[in-house]
């Protein structure tokens, strides 16, 4: 295994799982950002009780990953990296792209739904591309880097989101389902790659009891099955939607 450099990234250096649950990130830019998009949503118009609870819960979602000692445990372990972009992409990003919809203008939302498919191209380009290890690497060596990786990932999953959300049943299902198998595929590439890929965690594993093939071979299960289930379930909700609708016409 070659040597790699200590990386000091975004949320600090890798943590010993003594001082884990110290290590909460306090930025003062990051607090700020959140404090006035809570601001400029709750200030800037009325919205319905359902919106209200999924911006909020999206928002303590982000809170999660950037501000909690998850933050600093993705430095030391490329499986909670893995769990910090499927919180990003699979639950941040529905609750809040599900309190957004209604402030979009019907125009926009036409729009959305017709491009599900380019959408999803994107998200699913976005998401490999953050994953390919010189790439990754890259992301945890730079602050500026780092962001863009996170800005992107939820960008695009939001896209994705809200066009699944306002499409048709048959396409937004296809649309979610093809999200799980690209998800599956890079895990089953994780968990049956015969040496670790991620320079940044070939030594910061083992503090906490495993060694970096083994912390990647659990990211990709993480990827394979529970990254799997929000889609699922939404697809499932549309599907159960799809059905009852058909029955009401038939009625």
């Amino acid at each position: 295994m070659p040597a790699a450099l200590p990386v000091i990234s975004y949320c600090g250096p890798s943590p010993m799982p003594a001082d884990l649950w110290g290590r909460w990130n306090l930025d003062p830019v990051l607090l700020a950002v959140m404090a006035i998009a809570l601001g400029l949503y709750f200030f800037g118009c009325k919205h319905a009780p359902r919106d209200r609870t999924s911006f909020i819960a999206g928002m303590a979602v982000l809170a999660i990953i950037f501000i909690s000692p998850l933050c600093a445990l993705t430095v030391a372990l490329f499986s909670a990296r893995v769990v910090h972009h499927v919180l990003l992409v699979a639950v941040a990003a529905p609750l809040l792209a599900w309190a957004l919809i209604d402030r979009i203008s019907v125009n926009r939302r036409v729009l959305l739904a017709r491009f599900l498919t380019p959408l999803f191209v994107f998200h699913a380009v976005i998401f490999w591309l953050w994953h390919a290890p010189a790439i990754y690497s890259l992301a945890l060596a730079s602050t500026p880097v780092y962001w863009a990786m996170q800005v992107s990932l939820l960008s695009s999953a939001a896209l994705f989101w809200a066009s699944a959300l306002l499409a048709s049943p048959s396409r937004a299902i296809t649309a979610l389902l093809a999200v799980t198998v690209q998800m599956a595929l890079l895990g089953a590439i994780l968990v049956f790659s015969g040496r670790p890929l991620y320079e940044p965690h070939f030594f910061t594993t083992e503090a906490f009891g495993i060694d970096p093939l083994w912390d990647q071979q659990l990211a990709g299960l993480i990827m394979w099955v529970p990254a799997s289930l929000p889609y699922l379930l939404v697809a499932m909700l549309r599907l159960i939607a799809w059905l009852r609708q058909g029955e009401v016409r038939r009625a």
